[in-house]
Order: C-alpha cells, then structure tokens, then sequence
C-alpha cells in the first residue's frame, strides 16, 4: 500500500472549502471534473457506511464504482470526510479529506490519498507513483475555493 499526502492553506471559509467536498455533483465537479455522475445508493443519518454510486470518465473510457463514506465529521471548526471504493478491480482506494479553521477566513486543507494495489503486478507499478496528482488536486481545490469565496465577496 503507498500513501500520499498534503496540506494546504486556503484563503476561504471553512464551509466554502467543504461544500466543494461534501455538496451536490455540481459543486464536486468544480474540482473533480472527471466525476460525471455521483447518485445516493444508501445514505445513513451519521454519513459513514453512505455508499454513493460514481461514474469517473478517463479519455472515452467510463468507470462505474460504488464510494463508501467510512468517516465522516462537520463540526463548524473541523471537518472529515474519508471515502473508499475500489477501480478498475485493481486497486482500493481512500481519500481524506480534513479542513480545519484556521480563523474566519482561512482554512488548513489535509488530502490524504492511500492506494492498494489488488494484483501483485500492480505493486511495482506504485514503488514509482509520485505525489504529483495529490499536488494538483490540493491546488484546484485551492483555487476553485479561492475564486469562489472571491466572487461571493464582490457581490456582497
């Protein structure tokens, strides 16, 4: 298993970054354009054990898996939120996801991202995976957050 992370601050409020995260297909399009579709197959009161079914576009190619939510917490100065499924049956993944507030404006974003390789061939494949997609994926996050609370400011 290899295991990849980053933090971020963020200039935006910690329920701007979150709605990114934990919001409606549309709003997690905006930073995981590849997610073409995201619909409920169960939901739970308390968030984890919620399985979402998504649909993930790579060039022509659709994947289809199901995301559990295996934790999850919104308190108004903290939040978690950490999924896990399976691609392509060659690989189990997770994703966290933890946002802290830094003060009313600014936001600590943790992206920890584990992946599992299923197929014994795959291993060597991971010993040369960089961090370089959970880099990117903290900067979009980062600046579609950004760009957002920005917009929300000057309409105020």
């Amino acid at each position: 298993m290899k295991s990849w992370s980053k933090e971020i601050e963020i200039e935006a409020p910690i329920d701007q970054v979150w709605g990114l995260l934990d919001g409606s297909l549309e709003e997690m399009q905006k930073i995981m354009p590849q997610v073409v579709d995201h619909k409920p197959v169960k939901v739970t009161d308390v968030g984890v054990g919620s399985i979402y079914r998504q649909k993930y576009k790579e060039g022509k190619r659709i994947e289809e898996y199901d995301v559990e939510t295996l934790e999850y917490e919104n308190a108004p100065d903290k939040k978690k939120l950490k999924v896990g499924f399976t691609l392509a049956k060659m690989f189990e993944i997770t994703a966290l996801y933890e946002l802290s507030q830094i003060n009313q404006q600014k936001t600590l974003f943790t992206y920890t991202c584990t992946n599992r390789p299923l197929k014994s061939f795959l291993k060597l494949f991971l010993l040369f995976a960089s961090d370089k997609i959970v880099v990117q994926f903290c900067e979009r996050v980062k600046n579609v957050a950004e760009e957002e609370y920005k917009k929300t400011n000057l309409l105020v």
